[in-house]
Formats: C-alpha cells, structure tokens, sequence
C-alpha cells in the first residue's frame, strides 16, 4: 500500500511552525491536501471544503484531532512548507513503492506554472523539471528551476533525488551537457540526448555524415513507421549507427557514447503538399537498434501527451493562481502525487476528471485509490 508509505514520508517534512502553536499537524495538512486534489479540489477554500465533507474518512488515516483546518491557516501553512524537504519526502516516497526495470525510459522535461505569475509581486512564473517513467506513468522527481537559472542547472539536482538504474534517460537539446551525460552514467543509467544548435560540433558532425538522401537510403539499421489520424499521415525513418569517422574526436569528448541515430519525419495534411521534412539527432551511451531508438523517441514525448496534458486539462494547473510563498511550488508537487495516484489506479477504466469526480462521490474508490 501507498498510504502508509507517504504518511511516514509526509511525517519527516519537518513543521517550521512552534510547536506549542500548532494545532494541525503538517502531515495531516499535507495528507488533506494531497486527498482534496484527488477529488479534484483546486484552491484552499475547496480544500477545506473537501475536509469537513471527509473528516471521518481522514481520521482513518491521520490524526485531525483538532478537525480541519481553515482556508486560512491551508493557505499560509503551505506556503511556508519547505518545498526542498517536501521534493525530497516526494522523490524518496517514490523510491519505496516504484520500481524502474531496466532499459525502461525516464523522460525529462519542464514545464512552466503560468498561473504562479504575479507581475503585482514581481513573481516569474516557476518553471518545474519532472522526471517521468514512461511505461508506468508516474513522476519520480520534480525541481523547481531557479529564477535566474534553466534546466541546465535544474537537471543535474534532480538527477541526484532519482534511483535510475538500468534505465534510459531521455533529456531534450537543453540537457544535451557532457556534465549531465557523465551524471546519468553515474547513476548506472545510459542516456539518449537530443542534439541541436546548442552543440555546435556535433550538429555540424550530423550534417556531414547524414544528408537527407543518405537517411532516406540508409544502408544500415533502420526502421520506418507510417501512421495516419485525422486525415494526417507522418513518415518517420529512424536509423542508427556506431560512432563513425566524423564523430571520432567528438566520442572522447563525450563520455560513454555509442550510437548516434537520426529520426527524419515527413507529415502530410490531407491533399496538401508535404510539409518541409523534419530532422532530428541523438547520441546515446547504449548500443541501440533503429526500432529502439524509434521507440524511447517516441516515449520521450509521453511527458507532455501523458503528464503535462493530464496537469493542465484534468488539475487544471495553469488556470491555478496561487503564487503567496512557496505555495506554487508545494501545490505543485501535491498535484503531482495526486496524478500518480489516479494513473495508478487501473480496475476503473476512466479518463483523469472522471477518476477524481468517483473519488469526490465515493469514498471506498478513494481508499482504493490510496492503495493501490
């Protein structure tokens, strides 16, 4: 069971708070928190709304001896949570009931809150990177990037929360660091980076040894998917090889490098003319095939069709104007652990909102839910 798991983990959040002033206790706040979101709460009123509704059903696993908090005290309290402890209490709760098998892809991406912007409070919108398991769903571990900061400083601290052993770590061109691939193989996991203008040398590597009518004729490996919806149809050949004379040099630079691959995507809308064709370069430490290559590419972008989709549409995320604090932050992560909670779910064969809004009606498939 989950449950238990994430108590003890919420339990170690340390309070800031006196305590002879403290009349909830913050693994209860979180706890609430984390059960409101669920049901598809989405602010501090509808939090405590959710709490009173669900006071006995809480009871069973917290203590709420003092009932339920106020909006008030929600909104100030996870305002002022340690988002870094709770970040840690979160990635570490997902060490103890997720397992990543090996060869299965890690996604990492960001993505920004445009609701925690507060040009009032000269508050930036907070940008997050998540690192997401593609074949179960789930967050492993989110960071919040630094205001003056990107994801190139981001990734390296959340590679540090993540157990990644035998995984495939996919990052896009922003991540494409020598420091981070030394990182990931660290970890024991190989990586798969996407290569763009950001390193010049080994774009420039792609252009001479892969021209378009080489990828297109490639004699090595290679594998092509056609695939038509809605009245478009894309091609992609994908293609790898072993490091050749132009990237040479490049292999010592790099650590651990094995395969560099290309994906070549041509798309077509109904009777129009073909769209320009789209290019695309990797370099991986694993020694991968054209039809594997093919499929942790596609895997990669489950981070925004399965997590960043399901955070905006379903939780609502981006209409979400909470900024007071670190409470975007905090929220952030809640609604996190909420989404992997619905996503693990499987028995009820419904979408995210309608999860949460069975979850709201009935409490024995939110206890479901809670242990799965």
């Amino acid at each position: 069971m989950l449950t238990p798991s994430l108590m003890h983990h919420l339990s170690i959040v340390p309070d800031f708070r006196q305590a002879w002033k403290v009349q909830h206790q913050l693994s209860d706040i979180l706890f609430l928190t984390v059960c409101a979101v669920i049901c598809g709460a989405e602010g501090w009123d509808e939090i405590e709304d959710f709490g009173h509704a669900k006071l006995d059903f809480l009871r069973q696993y917290g203590d709420f001896e003092a009932g339920v908090p106020s909006h008030d005290t929600l909104a100030r309290v996870m305002a002022l949570v340690n988002a870094d402890q709770l970040q840690t209490a979160f990635a570490e709760w997902m060490k103890a009931c997720h397992d990543v098998t090996a060869g299965a892809v890690v996604a990492i991406d960001g993505k920004t809150l445009r609701g925690s912007y507060c040009r009032g409070k000269g508050k930036g919108a907070i940008h997050m990177v998540s690192a997401f398991s593609a074949a179960n769903g789930v967050v492993l571990g989110q960071v919040k990037t630094g205001e003056k900061s990107n994801e190139i400083t981001a990734i390296p601290e959340l590679l540090k929360l993540l157990n990644l052993q035998g995984c495939l770590v996919t990052i896009d061109a922003m991540g494409c660091q020598k420091k981070i691939a030394t990182q990931v193989l660290q970890k024991g996991a190989d990586y798969l980076l996407s290569v763009k203008e950001n390193q010049p040398a080994l774009a420039d590597a792609f252009e001479a040894a892969f021209p378009m009518s080489k990828v297109v004729n490639f004699e090595g490996d290679a594998y092509v998917t056609d695939e038509k919806n809605r009245g478009r149809q894309e091609t992609r050949y994908h293609i790898v090889s072993d490091i050749t004379e132009d990237f040479q040099d490049l292999s010592y630079e790099w650590p651990g490098l094995k395969t560099v691959g290309v994906v070549m995507s041509f798309r077509q809308e109904g009777d129009e003319a073909p769209e320009s064709p789209m290019i695309r370069y990797y370099i991986s430490s694993a020694e991968l095939s054209a039809k594997k290559l093919a499929e942790a590419a596609r895997q990669h972008w489950f981070v925004e069709n399965k997590l960043h989709w399901s955070l905006d549409v379903a939780l609502r995320e981006d209409a979400c104007k909470i900024h007071r604090g670190q409470a975007a932050e905090n929220l952030a992560r809640v609604r996190h652990i909420a989404l992997n909670y619905l996503k693990g779910e499987k028995r009820f064969k419904g979408g995210i909102r309608r999860k949460q809004k069975k979850a709201a009606l009935d409490e024995t498939y939110l206890a479901d839910i809670l242990a799965v």
